[in-house]
């Protein structure tokens, strides 16, 4: 594209006068795509209305008996408030989950989380954007979940729930219950209340 921006945009690394060399704030907005060519959603008709959105839940029987690769998809109308489980992209009691991933994804306007991870090991979280998303927006259940590797995400604009637990009503772009995963590079911004919570 080569139309001038419509809106102002500011982007600047301020250095206070008189600050010394570890005083500055970094004023840069962070981007992020939402649309992708894939698409899974709900009914654009319906789902802001009920609150019930699509979902998509992996379970199997235990370790490495399934394979989940989402990849370059857009997610958007998922998620359904007022039930426990019910998340945008849940990852249910499937144990160790070496080849799996969920990867450079978009999920927006989820009326329940972006990503769940509930009894599950080694999986992979890589390069996503969640954007208005209610509920802790990546939600890591029960504290039995380790190794997971949740890398470069950018979250924004995570959004209370009164239909969740009642600690969604503070939410946090991640909520953590183990600290034996690997959290690296990602961004949070915009949360109603936290950008991590670890509740150990």
């Amino acid at each position: 594209m080569d139309e001038p921006l419509e809106f102002r945009h500011y982007a600047e690394i301020y250095t206070p006068p008189n600050g010394g060399a570890d005083d500055w704030i970094d004023m840069r907005a962070e981007v992020g795509c939402l649309t992708r060519n894939v698409k899974y959603r709900g009914n654009p008709d319906d789902t802001s209305k009920d609150q019930y959105g699509a979902i998509i839940f992996m379970h199997s029987p235990g370790d490495d008996s399934l394979t989940s690769r989402l990849e370059n998809t857009e997610f958007t109308d998922v998620g359904q408030a007022f039930k426990l489980g019910r998340y945008a992209l849940h990852m249910h009691m499937i144990g160790a989950v070496h080849n799996s991933y969920i990867r450079q994804n978009a999920v927006h306007q989820s009326f329940n989380r972006a990503v769940a991870i509930h009894g599950t090991r080694y999986l992979r979280i890589e390069k996503n954007v969640a954007y208005a998303a209610k509920g802790h927006t990546i939600f890591i259940e029960d504290a039995v979940e380790t190794h997971n590797y949740i890398r470069q995400n950018l979250i924004m604009k995570t959004m209370r729930s009164m239909s969740l637990l009642n600690t969604d009503q503070t939410p946090a772009c991640i909520w953590i219950t183990n600290p034996f995963n690997n959290f690296v590079g990602n961004h949070c911004g915009g949360s109603d209340r936290y950008g991590y919570w670890f509740d150990l």
